[in-house]
């Protein structure tokens, strides 16, 4: 076998291969036994056919064709193990020459994970931040246990603030009537503007039955960019008033919860908000130090394919978090590409845009890759079996989502994660 490499931009190895007539032939003999098994010839029971004969009944191509995908697969992985590759993803394949007694010659392009070369990863310096929940921060938390068991009434007086409304809306720009800006029966808490600012003010005084046109300008931020910004005009109806009457805050209050005392309710729910307070807190420390961790190193240019699997992970994340806001409705696919028509993009620009984010996160992951294998931090079968089994507990009455942590590749996934962890762990230990 002849071989030669050329290393290529974007990380690409290039691996050109020339194998003899003679190296060729274990696999052409394979081949065409493979083949002869599921042969059908008069005379002859199904996968007892002669070669010679077989060889007389296969074309020709479909053996040639055959062998070149075995010895491909045997040959690459020797090459891999020999020449100590360490690829990114599959190779792409081009056979340049497949001929009957003739050298089979082909090319594979080959991604390569970046080499790093790490900064001081041991002096990376981070601010610990206190932990304090505020009374302003229970008593909203304490409100929305309230308003869990509040009591609503019918009512047919004026709306007023607390209030819950429920009301038809239309919406216009420039008097042109909005794409799904047409809602009946919307539900609106009158004092909470968690829909546009502003919206809840307007409905006040109204009674059921009643009518109202004004307009308001849309944050500067609004998920929607043909909005942002924007004078948008409202024309609502009230439906329905309904009067939201909140339990007396005492011990029978609590008790509804399972506790004995209000006392003890407000002590679990500052546990609860101080647990919350740190998990934040200890996340904000650990993009602290991947942030470091990747702006101190220097990597090898990252091959497309990385990027593309990168783009992939991110937009799945996006996606699920439009579902989590209420975007639209649909498959994920279709929530996302909804969305890209409201910011008028298409998905290549809207990768672009993400492709600075994706670099960096694909260089903490090549960064904590390189700390793991110096450091020897490793998860074995073990660990990743107690994950599964924590999981299990978790996703038990889903059986498609235990399916997918249970095969191979979700075993791989959780492998990498948890070493992720563990090497976070690791340096926030190390540069405490």
């Amino acid at each position: 076998m002849n071989l030669s490499t050329k290393k290529l931009p974007k990380n690409l190895l290039e691996i050109n291969i020339e194998m003899s007539p003679e190296e060729m032939k274990e696999f052409y003999d394979k081949a065409l036994e493979d083949l002869a098994k599921s042969l059908k010839i008069d005379g002859f029971r199904q996968g007892k056919v002669p070669m010679n004969l077989a060889k007389q009944s296969i074309d020709e191509a479909k053996i040639l064709e055959q062998a070149a995908e075995e010895a491909m697969n045997r040959k690459y992985a020797e090459v891999i193990e020999k020449e100590k590759i360490n690829p990114a993803g599959p190779p792409t394949v081009e056979i340049k020459k497949l001929a009957p007694d003739n050298p089979f010659v082909f090319k594979l392009t080959v991604p390569l994970i970046p080499k790093v070369k790490l900064g001081n990863y041991k002096k990376i310096k981070f601010q610990k931040k206190k932990i304090e929940i505020s009374p302003k921060d229970l008593e909203a938390t304490i409100k929305k246990l309230q308003q869990s068991r509040a009591a609503e009434t019918l009512v047919s007086r004026e709306a007023q603030t607390g209030d819950r409304v429920e009301i038809d809306l239309n919406l216009f720009l420039d008097k042109v009537p909005l794409e799904n800006g047409q809602v009946k029966n919307l539900s609106v808490i009158l004092g909470e503007d968690y829909y546009i600012p502003g919206l809840s003010k307007n409905l006040e005084g109204l009674k059921a039955g009643e009518m109202k046109e004004f307009s308001l300008k849309y944050p500067a931020n609004h998920y929607d960019k043909k909005l942002a910004g924007k004078d948008i005009e409202f024309k609502t109806k009230i439906n329905n008033i309904f009067q939201i009457d909140l339990p007396k805050l005492d011990d029978e209050f609590s008790k509804l919860f399972g506790f004995q005392t209000i006392v003890d309710l407000e002590k679990q729910v500052q546990d609860t908000l101080e647990k919350e307070a740190q998990l934040k807190e200890e996340q904000r420390q650990e993009l602290e130090i991947l942030k470091q961790l990747s702006e101190k190193g220097e990597y090898e240019e990252i091959p497309e394919v990385l990027i593309e699997h990168e783009f992939e992970k991110m937009i799945a994340e996006f996606t699920m978090s439009l579902q989590e806001e209420g975007f639209g409705q649909g498959g994920e696919g279709d929530i996302f590409h909804k969305y890209l028509e409201s910011i008028q993009k298409t998905e290549e620009e809207f990768k672009k845009g993400l492709l600075p984010k994706a670099e960096d996160r694909i260089k903490v992951s090549l960064a904590i890759r390189q700390i793991a294998i110096l450091e020897n931090i490793e998860v074995d079968d073990h660990d990743v079996d107690e994950e599964i089994e924590k999981l299990s507990d978790l996703y038990q009455n889903k059986e498609e989502v235990l399916g997918n942590i249970k095969s191979e590749p979700g075993r791989i996934y959780l492998k990498n994660f948890l070493t992720n962890q563990k090497v976070i762990k690791w340096l926030k230990e190390k540069n405490s």
